[in-house]
């Protein structure tokens, strides 16, 4: 027993010699060799530190943990189903670099260049007048796709004529507004424009729309709400 602490603290010697001394000492990477002879209360007993670990250097200030930093992640947003109301619609598309409202300052006029403009401009007066520009722009637009849907009269002033759709109209009848009204001189432009496809508005293909104060009940696809109106196809 006395022979093999002595050859244990031999070995230690020897160990310690070697780190000393700065030189490798002998292996013990291979899990075929045999355990060590140095006791477990040697072993236990043996003070760790820093420097026999291979720590950095301790005496450097350890901070708290830091938490990792937040890395934005990209999401794809679910596009609104087509059902559902836009409260606050899309300005309509530009063409030529000009706004809705910059074309509706170039068109506005107290004269229409023929029947057609003029039933639509009346029409949109009557039904949407002092509502934003993109609103009377999505009520047009609405006649103009009736016109060419198969569905209705195969012209704008057969669509704002046909009984029953617009309450303006008095047995076909389609009232004149004042004639140097401001609303109405915007009507004009926002029907020229319309014709000319100058500009989209917010209801794209729709064909039916009503008063926002309005309840139909109506089992149609609801496309957007403008203005006054709730917009459907």
């Amino acid at each position: 027993m006395r022979l093999s602490i002595r050859a244990a603290a031999y070995a230690a010697a020897a160990l310690s010699f070697f780190a000393t001394a700065g030189l490798a000492g002998p292996s013990f990477a291979s899990e075929a060799d045999p355990a060590p002879t140095v006791s477990y209360a040697e072993h236990a007993a043996t003070g760790l530190t820093a420097e026999n670990l291979g720590l950095n250097d301790l005496r450097d200030p350890v901070g708290p943990a830091q938490p990792a930093e937040e890395v934005p992640i990209a999401a794809h947003v679910a596009a609104p189903a087509l059902s559902a109301p836009t409260s606050v619609p899309a300005p309509p598309e530009r063409r030529n670099g000009r706004s809705l409202a910059q074309l509706v300052d170039d068109f506005a006029s107290s004269e229409t260049p023929d029947a057609e403009t003029d039933c639509l401009a009346r029409a949109v007066y009557y039904e949407s007048k002092g509502e934003p520009l993109a609103g009377q722009l999505t009520v047009a637009e609405v006649i103009i796709n009736r016109s060419r849907s198969g569905r209705f009269a195969s012209t704008i002033c057969g669509v704002v004529r046909q009984p029953s759709q617009f309450s303006f109209v008095r047995r076909g009848h389609i009232p004149t507004p004042p004639a140097g009204a401001r609303d109405w001189r915007i009507a004009v432009a926002i029907a020229r424009i319309a014709m000319e496809e100058l500009a989209d508005g917010s209801a794209p293909r729709a064909l039916f729309f009503h008063a926002r104060h309005v309840r139909p009940g109506w089992r149609l696809t609801r496309v957007a709400t403008v203005g006054n109106h709730v917009f459907y196809r």
